[in-house]
């Protein structure tokens, strides 16, 4: 039988300088134009982003760029995704309707 102990460093440094953090953010976001950041603001605001960003990071390497891969194809039909009995999830392309064009009628 073992024991372990955990000793906590309750001594925190003191907060950053509200100075530097503004620095920082300005010097990240100069990086990106405007249309980015609007982007980044209103795609940041959909309900589990993040949560949704955080896992994509946490797959493989090579599981990552398989999805990448599939997602940046420039097919315009809908993916369909399908999770079996063992919690695999297939994407695949399904099948696109025909594109109705709009009957315009004139009338004198």
């Amino acid at each position: 039988m073992s024991a372990e102990s955990v000793i906590y460093y309750l001594n925190r440094l003191p907060p950053n300088d509200p100075a530097e953090d503004a620095e920082w953010l300005f010097a990240a976001l100069s990086q990106y134009t405007g249309a980015e950041l609007r982007e980044l603001l209103y795609t940041g605001q959909e309900p589990d982003f993040f949560d949704l960003m955080r896992r994509l990071f946490a797959l493989p390497d090579h599981t990552r760029a398989t999805l990448l891969e599939f997602l940046s194809r420039t097919d315009s039909r809908p993916v369909e995704a399908t999770m079996d009995a063992e919690g695999r999830c297939t994407l695949q392309y399904g099948v696109s309707q025909p594109d109705k064009k709009a009957s315009v009628k004139l009338i004198d």
